[in-house]
């Protein structure tokens, strides 16, 4: 019955508080769209200032296992402020700790893509790949997503 339901509604008709309120009914008191999150309940559901998320465009997968690192740049050299492996949705849900306080400049984030084709038996043709960003306003949320195949990648500013 719920599938012909939601068959019959339009995507844009399914609003979250539907959504919750079906689920509700269906697989307890959790609300469906706060069980999609990555975040700790107990941290409000907040978010750290800077998020990352990688898909594998070549299996249509998240990306399980890569090692990601977030770096500033100070004094002329990038140092270490975050790390996080992707979780089984290719989100780093610790790349950085809900209260880090920003700051303006420029950031960069890696991800080991090598070491993630050798675990699955597979060779890629970039190593690692890079993305350097900068901010300003530091009370905005960046999020850095990674679409990346075994010979390919690509990047936008997410939300």
């Amino acid at each position: 019955r719920l599938s012909s339901f939601c068959e019959s509604q339009p995507p844009p008709a399914m609003s979250a508080h539907r959504l919750d309120t079906l689920a509700r009914h269906v697989i307890g008191s959790q609300p469906f769209t706060q069980s999609l999150s990555p975040y700790p309940a107990a941290a409000g559901g907040q978010r750290p200032p800077v998020t990352s998320h990688v898909l594998d465009t070549g299996s249509g997968k998240p990306a399980q296992g890569v090692s990601v690192t977030l770096e500033m740049m100070e004094a002329g050299a990038f140092q270490k402020i975050g790390g996080d492996f992707t979780n089984s949705d290719g989100r780093c849900p610790k790349l950085l700790a809900i209260d880090h306080k920003l700051l303006p400049g420029v950031y960069r984030c890696t991800f080991d893509t090598k070491a993630y084709y050798a675990a699955k038996g597979e060779q890629c043709f970039y190593p690692e790949v890079p993305i350097i960003f900068e901010i300003k306003a530091i009370n905005e949320h960046y999020h850095i997503p990674l679409l990346v195949s075994n010979f390919g990648f690509s990047t936008y500013r997410g939300s």
